[in-house]
């Protein structure tokens, strides 16, 4: 029995779903694998999503890395806040290092991917284990413009003991890895045609509206955001996250148990997202228009964007101008020829850790 270890980042639920994807996959191509997951905040999501593989998958909660901190009712960084977090992250970090340590060590651990918790090179460093870093971006750029660099090369030292670095569309990193770094583009979860048309039905059953999605993100609080303009228009039916504070008659919250978001970026028309990496993958995959609402603090987003633009696949609005929008100028679909990369991704993961 071979056993993977995945250090999950704790910012909302887009890391914690590019990886289920990956474990998934993993799962369903070997019977000899089994998977122990590393994460606190999206832990719950995680089992529930991954309940069907039984007692193939160990779920441990531990705080893996500390994410952005916003300003209350808005999506941009709480600078002073996040830098606070930063600090009591990394005074408890030895501790929780050899927390770990000793957790894994009654395990026969044979690989540890991280998507993109700085810990797990450290402990694979520690514990002899081969280590994958597997994103777009890492914490230590992100912070770059924000956190002092005496304070970040704490982060910095340990992403240093990346063995191999998988970056994916729109990373702008340095070359981390000990050993090598392969570049790959985009990969989500796939979609469940049944469910799919099932929720189509439910939602636009004469197929007369044309349906948005508007996920935000799960660690996003915009406050009340029932009078915003836009949800008037009767042309369209909205679907957002659980957590949104919006009730409307043209708006539906994808249910709060309801693990498969990506079922609902099939049935839209467009999306207005965030550059959230992991709902931007599942609408280019998708081939749906998308819309990006521009933070400008965020060089995460930035890179994302960049690219996006470069290859013309997305347009970009700020915050302000969405009060307003007609949507309608948005709708031509982009003609993207990316591929779910998913299975090649696991494909060189394997090649490298089962021989």
């Amino acid at each position: 029995m071979k056993t993977f270890v995945f250090y999950i980042s704790e910012y909302g639920f887009g890391h914690a779903t590019r990886c289920i994807a990956l474990i998934r996959s993993i799962l369903s191509r070997r019977e000899d694998v089994q998977v122990i997951v590393c994460n606190s905040f999206a832990i719950q999501f995680i089992r529930a999503s991954l309940n069907e593989y039984g007692d193939k998958v160990i779920f441990h909660d531990v705080e893996t890395d500390v994410g952005f901190v916003l300003k209350e009712n808005s999506l941009d960084l709480d600078k002073e806040k996040l830098q606070q977090s930063y600090e009591e992250f990394c005074t408890n970090l030895p501790q929780k290092i050899n927390n770990e340590i000793d957790f894994l060590s009654a395990f026969s651990v044979d690989y540890i991917i991280s998507d993109i918790s700085p810990i797990a090179f450290e402990i694979a460093d520690k514990l002899g284990v081969p280590s994958i870093g597997i994103s777009n971006f890492t914490w230590y750029t992100a912070y770059k413009n924000v956190i002092p660099d005496d304070m970040l090369q704490l982060f910095k030292n340990m992403y240093k003991k990346m063995d191999c670095f998988y970056t994916l569309a729109g990373s702008n990193e340095e070359n981390w890895a000990r050993l090598n770094t392969f570049s790959f583009s985009f990969y989500s979860r796939t979609t469940n045609p049944l469910e799919v048309r099932e929720i189509s039905k439910k939602l636009n059953p004469t197929g007369e509206k044309q349906v948005i999605f508007m996920p935000l993100g799960m660690k996003i609080d915009m406050g009340d955001i029932t009078k915003l303009p836009l949800w008037d228009d009767e042309r369209y039916i909205f679907i957002v996250s659980y957590n949104m504070k919006i009730e409307h008659k043209n708006v539906h919250k994808i249910p709060e148990n309801y693990t498969e978001s990506q079922n609902y970026v099939a049935i839209a028309d467009c999306i207005i997202s965030k550059a959230g990496w992991g709902t931007v993958s599942e609408a280019i995959l998708q081939n749906k228009p998308l819309l990006i609402i521009n933070r400008k603090g965020i060089s995460e987003d930035q890179n994302t964007i960049q690219f996006l633009k470069d290859n013309n696949l997305c347009n970009l609005i700020t915050w302000e101008e969405l009060q307003s929008i007609d949507i309608e100028r948005y709708m031509d679909t982009q003609n993207s020829t990316y591929q779910n990369e998913v299975h090649n991704i696991i494909s060189h993961i394997f090649e490298f850790a089962i021989s």
